[in-house]
């Protein structure tokens, strides 16, 4: 709908001749809060635009605008009013008819409903999790995953092509964490202390590892060897387990290593070295990354001849766009990863990919127990894993709470509201919706009750808790299509709550079955079954339940 009201002023700006002074960027609808649902549904900003010079003041702009749209013959038939609101926004008013009818297309379209073409099968890669293989996930790598799984999820719905991958860092020899845990698996089998002991990883999880080795390989490896075959073992009896748990599926499990011997790295360096954008300083090989906003330059290969870690990224990018030809390319990195931006970047549009690489950081996040942080150390061994977390609190309240702030927010999690089986908790009341539902269509089961959704009958839905609800339902396939351009995922389980508040509150206040009135029985049965469409399609999104009972 926003997308659509959009047009119709774009149409509208072009038959005034105003399209030079405001232009199509800058134009915005947005729906107006069910707070203020006195001023309307939506409302645009085009007559607050100032660009290159004012051709009238703010209100008669959108005076102006107002009477052009106002000649729309479809408009007529979606719209109740407009409404010009000082100092110049243009409010719309949806006719309550045209509403209703829409239960029926909801009806239709089912599972579908909110689908879309916008991405047109483009090819999208979305890497995330990533995680270093040398300990068990942790709370921050299930931030990043259920935030990669969603955005796939709501990518893959507006018509995107997505593939989802894990990189794996396995290289023993450009990474210094696989050297540290075949250093702290050494130390354990041996039963001996390191000068630098501080420095390794530690906890039950490095006992374990420890036992799957003997003395004699330990003798024989060096740290990085071992350290990498430990690595293939946390990964496929610990991480992998984990995310299939999760619900999670990845397409691919990209091998750091791979890029090494297929050669790939050496050709991206020399590459960037025949583009002028290599330099030799202290024995080692810079790119000048200043070049593309970095706040300086970074090291690609050490005066040792081993290439850096970025020296693979970079390589293992191109790959991405070269190679496997994704159009757009989606990273989530952890909060540590933050210093990685800018030159990341900078090495695509060395490349020409310019603008074709976004990266989410997502922030730290803090587990709260009674009102205090329970600290948490990989190194130490003193952390709480993501299973652990999973199998107190259930996955699905992992995911909505983790999805709920902006990923570039420090998340706090509430380990006590996370266990409440009450409205305290935003996921029992939202799945207590879906119960619901499904008890009204238990109950109409057992009265054997045949209805026939028709016009005539949505409408009779007049009341302003079921017109509420409905424009809730109307605003799912806008949501879908900002979240794809946006990325913004903390949207949806705001969606989920304002759904579900608007359902509860529709149930309260209207009674669903009333065999005085079977017409307005069959429209509101109609009205539950349009909500259970949608409140499903967004759980399936978010990747939780909708439960029949609780």
């Amino acid at each position: 709908m926003k997308n659509f009201l959009k047009q119709e002023i774009i149409k509208s700006i072009k038959r005034l001749e105003w399209s030079e002074f405001i232009p199509d960027f800058m134009i915005h609808v947005e729906n107006i809060p069910l707070t203020h649902r006195q001023l309307g549904d939506y409302y645009t900003n085009a007559a607050m635009t100032v660009y290159k010079k004012e051709i009238l003041p703010r209100g008669e702009k959108a005076e102006k605008i107002k009477e052009e749209l106002l000649k729309s013959k479809t408009l007529k038939k979606i719209l109740e009013k407009i409404e010009v609101a000082p100092p110049g926004f243009i409010n719309f008013f949806l006719r309550d008819d045209w509403v209703c009818a829409k239960i029926g297309e909801i009806l239709k379209q089912g599972e579908k409903f909110g689908s879309s073409n916008l991405g047109k099968g483009e090819k999208v890669q979305v890497e995330f999790i990533s995680a270093n293989p040398t300990g068990p996930l942790t709370l921050g790598n299930g931030r990043g995953g259920f935030l990669g799984d969603v955005l796939s999820n709501v990518l893959e719905k507006v018509g995107y092509k997505v593939f989802r991958e894990f990189y794996v860092n396995d290289a023993p020899f450009d990474n210094t964490q696989i050297q540290i845990l075949g250093k702290s698996i050494k130390c354990q089998v041996k039963g001996i202390k390191y000068q630098g002991e501080e420095d390794l990883y530690k906890g039950a999880y490095i006992k374990d590892l420890a036992k799957k080795f003997t003395i004699k390989q330990v003798k024989e490896l060096s740290d990085g060897e071992l350290g990498k075959k430990a690595a293939k073992i946390l990964l496929e009896k610990e991480i992998k387990p984990i995310i299939k748990n999760l619900g999670i599926k990845f397409d691919k499990f990209f091998l750091e290593n791979s890029l090494y011997k297929t050669g790939a790295v050496k050709k991206a360096v020399f590459n960037l070295s025949r583009k002028n954008l290599t330099y030799q300083k202290e024995g080692a090989l810079w790119f000048k990354s200043t070049k593309f906003s970095d706040e300086k330059d970074r090291v690609l290969q050490r005066k040792d001849g081993a290439y850096t870690y970025f020296a693979a990224d970079i390589a293992y990018h191109l790959n991405k766009f070269k190679e496997r030809k994704f159009e757009k390319v989606i990273d989530i990195w952890g909060a540590d990863h933050f210093g990685y931006v800018k030159r990341m970047q900078g090495a695509m549009e060395a490349f020409g990919y310019k603008d074709k690489l976004k990266i989410i950081i997502c922030q730290l996040v803090r587990l709260l127990k009674q009102g205090r942080e329970v600290r948490m150390s990989k190194r130490k061994g003193v952390f709480v894993t993501l299973n652990d977390l999973i199998k107190e609190v259930g996955q699905d309240v992992a995911r909505f709470f983790f999805l709920t702030k902006t990923p570039e927010t420090h998340l706090d999690f509430d380990l006590d509201k996370a266990k409440e089986k009450s409205e305290k908790n935003p996921v029992y009341y939202i799945q207590y919706a879906s119960a619901r539902i499904f008890g009204i269509l238990a109950k109409l089961k057992t009265k054997n009750l045949k209805l026939k959704t028709t016009t005539k009958n949505l409408k009779l839905l007049i009341h302003p808790a079921e017109l509420q609800l409905i424009k809730q339902l109307l605003k799912f396939p806008d949501l879908l299509e900002e979240i794809s351009q946006n990325y913004e995922v903390q949207k949806l389980p705001f969606y989920a709550q304002e759904l579900t508040t608007s359902f509860h509150n529709f149930y309260e206040k209207c009674r669903v079955l009333d065999p005085k009135n079977p017409d307005l029985t069959t429209a509101r049965i109609s009205l539950v079954l349009a909500t259970s469409n949608v409140l499903k399609n967004t759980l399936d999104i978010l990747g939780i339940k909708a439960p029949e009972r609780m």
